[in-house]
């Protein structure tokens, strides 16, 4: 859940300028691994706590702050949230900052990919999805969050509704997938697993590589 500060980073120089990425701490881990595989140096990195997923509403002011202090000190700034509970909130400022963000309701979404994820969901609503992020903080984000550590009883008031709990893979870690699957089983749940990769989080890094490389 960690994320370097931004004042830690050393700036990059690049064709086409500095970017910076401000992006749900639940993404950090992946960002940096794509920039660090893409050879993208001239790419930053800011998170916002992961935490905020609980306040959804706190999201667009959170964003546009950040937009604020660090818009000058960068040529392209990316958002790296889906709509994440926003209700269009969040698209509104972007609109008024003209920043872009990723696309996608989610990350599920933009791991799964837009077509890919949409399927998943017809074929089955009742799904509670996972990425590497969720099976690594399961226990923190779900369990304790939701009080079933002091209430286990709560389980069926909260995931009643489910049927299947789909773990979207980025990294293919086994262990990761031994916490999904003990994740699927303490909430009563099928286990699936599709491996994703970094879907769109890839491919949209990929088009802010200087020219004449390859990402």
């Amino acid at each position: 859940m960690n994320c370097p500060a931004p004042d830690t980073l050393s700036p990059g120089h690049a064709p086409g300028g500095r970017v910076l990425v401000i992006a749900c701490g639940a993404l950090a881990r992946e960002i940096l691994a794509l920039t660090r595989q893409h050879g993208l140096s001239h790419i930053d990195l800011q998170c916002l706590p992961a935490q905020l997923h609980n306040r959804p509403e706190k999201i667009p002011e959170a964003v546009r702050r950040a937009i604020h202090v660090a818009r000058h000190d960068y040529d392209r700034i990316l958002v790296g949230y889906g709509d994440c509970g926003t209700g269009g909130l969040l698209d509104k400022v972007l609109d008024e900052e003209r920043v872009e963000r990723l696309p996608g309701a989610h990350c599920y979404a933009f791991f799964a990919g837009l077509d890919v994820f949409d399927a998943e969901a017809e074929a089955e609503p009742g799904t509670f999805y996972l990425t590497d992020f969720l099976a690594r903080h399961f226990e923190t984000l779900v369990i304790r969050s939701l009080g079933l550590d002091t209430h286990p009883e709560l389980r069926d008031a909260y995931f009643g509704n489910y049927t299947r709990l789909l773990y979207l893979v980025q990294d293919g870690d086994p262990a990761l997938e031994d916490r999904a699957r003990a994740a699927a089983s303490r909430l009563g749940l099928t286990y699936a697993q599709r491996r994703t990769g970094y879907g769109l989080l890839e491919s949209r890094l990929a088009e802010f590589a200087p020219r004449g490389t390859d990402a």
